[in-house]
């Protein structure tokens, strides 16, 4: 089980980039950054790959919308070349509040929008002369839509891997098939691993059955706050600020997904309340609500046992990578937790 960590993008960056190679001795295998509306992710990326050496490097994740599928899978390339083949292209839909509302571009297909997307990026990768014709994407662009002057063209550089692993984010039921279809690797939110098969084990089994063998073993990346200790359970109340803000405003009513998640988990009056209050502005009320059993079973925060207990739970249910946010006062705090969830995994 490889032991990944997200870094925090909403400030600090540099000074987090410091700590990575500490992390990476105490055997932190892979970083996701993540791109919502701050900095770009890619430039951070980079500077990651100029002060590490062994830690994989991926993104958590970018938004399919923001870039065309070429500029994806020349980033990505470039990414792979600069970290020497340590990059892993991680794919999200995001949401409608930041997709239309920051970048101004229409919300439709995601499913048709990634499955056209992480072909074309393959096909890059593999320097073909650039021929597609989808739904959503077509190169090159037809004479009556441009200037005419469009022309089918390859890779310039040869990438340093022609696949790069493709991780893609998705909770949805079509969406998990469509990652555990075409994929390398799966990034759900709000993994309980007690109930990951009843909520994603139908589209899990479907997307494997159309599978390539070439795509190897789905890597599950679960995502899960971490501290060990006898005096700890109460830093589980961290989580309750984001959970309300996923579960309560990451969209609309109607087009929240994570609100959906945790309907699916069998919290459907939770859910709905908390969603009424964070809309209205009550916010803390909101956080409230949040079920002390979900933000229990889906961190990694307690005693060794307890914590060992749960990542045995993740393992049996499938989970490849643990992408832990540890809960240190120090640095020195964090780098222990890293060896000591390096050490329990194994």
């Amino acid at each position: 089980m490889r032991i990944g960590m997200a870094l925090n993008y909403s400030g600090g960056f540099k000074e987090s980039v410091a700590e990575l190679a500490d992390y990476e001795k105490a055997g932190l295998d892979i970083v996701f950054v993540a791109e919502a509306y701050s900095f770009d992710a890619v430039s951070q990326m980079g500077y990651i790959a100029a002060k590490t050496e062994r830690l994989e490097i991926a993104s958590g994740i970018l938004p399919i919308y923001s870039r065309t599928p070429t500029l994806l899978a020349m980033t990505a390339a470039g990414m792979d070349y600069v970290s020497d083949g340590r990059f892993t292209l991680g794919l999200g839909a995001s949401g409608p509040q930041v997709i239309e509302g920051f970048h101004g571009v229409p919300y439709t297909a995601p499913l048709g929008r990634t499955r056209e997307i992480i072909e074309i990026c393959r096909r890059v990768w593999r320097r073909e002369r650039l021929e597609f014709e989808g739904k959503h994407y077509t190169l090159p662009l037809p004479p009556d839509q441009g200037t005419g002057l469009g022309k089918p063209l390859k890779l310039i550089n040869h990438p340093v891997r022609p696949r790069i692993p493709i991780v893609v984010a998705a909770i949805g039921p079509k969406n998990v098939e469509l990652a555990a279809e075409l994929a390398e690797g799966w990034e759900p939110i709000f993994y309980v691993p007690e109930k990951a098969a009843d909520v994603w084990g139908p589209s899990l089994a479907a997307g494997r059955a159309k599978r390539q063998d070439e795509l190897g073993e789905l890597d599950v990346i679960a995502q899960a706050s971490l501290a060990i200790g006898d005096d700890v359970a109460g830093l589980l109340e961290f989580g309750r600020p984001m959970a309300a803000l996923y579960i309560g405003g990451m969209g609309a009513k109607g087009r929240n997904f994570y609100n959906d998640l945790a309907r699916r988990y069998g919290y459907e009056q939770e859910a709905e309340a908390i969603q009424e209050l964070y809309l209205d502005g009550k916010k803390a009320e909101a956080a409230a609500l949040v079920p002390h059993e979900l933000l229990e079973s889906m961190s990694l925060i307690g005693s060794e046992g307890f914590v060992r207990d749960r990542v045995a739970a993740m393992k049996e249910s499938g989970v490849t990578t643990l992408n832990i946010a540890p809960f240190g006062a120090t640095h020195e705090d964090r780098v222990k937790l890293i060896e000591q969830i390096k050490e329990i995994a194994s």
